[in-house]
């Protein structure tokens, strides 16, 4: 893919962290309005997105799209990933993604197999991951899913 000026090369440990957030939303070929609410409430609260150029967050989805496209894409996208991120914020950006998983209910196959796959990548100790995952969930939990409504 020649990349046009509206492409990144490379990125920002934020950018990292939205790219991650992305994938995941988009692995299931579905991004739902609960899921880019929540990235924006991400992006909007988080003190590691302080001071960042919310403009950024456009080119920063194209990037993560386009990458998608390419046979071997995926596989980019987590170079970039790594390049950008500390591994002090490995578990930070599994925790993200958690969250934009569990922000439109209960996850289905493909959001599972990102899960599965940013764990791999980035080399998330399954304890910490199912740790990560469970407070998702609580922070998450829709009410139809406990009797309530």
């Amino acid at each position: 893919m020649a990349r046009s000026p509206e492409h990144l090369s490379s990125l920002t440990p934020a950018d990292a962290l939205i790219a991650v957030m992305v994938v995941t939303s988009a692995s299931d070929e579905t991004l739902t309005n609960p899921e880019l609410l929540t990235i924006l409430g991400i992006v909007e609260s988080l003190p590691m997105f302080e001071g960042y150029d919310r403009e950024r967050m456009g080119t920063v989805s194209r990037t993560v799209f386009d990458l998608l496209e390419e046979e071997d894409g995926l596989d980019a996208l987590f170079g970039l990933v790594r390049d950008a991120l500390p591994e002090s914020l490995y578990e930070t950006a599994y925790a993200l993604s958690c969250d934009v998983v569990a922000a439109d209910g209960v996850p289905a196959g493909p959001e599972l197999r990102i899960l599965e796959e940013i764990r791999y990548e980035l080399n998330i100790d399954r304890l910490h991951a199912a740790a990560i995952e469970r407070g998702a969930r609580a922070r998450f939990a829709h009410p139809s899913a406990h009797g309530l409504q």
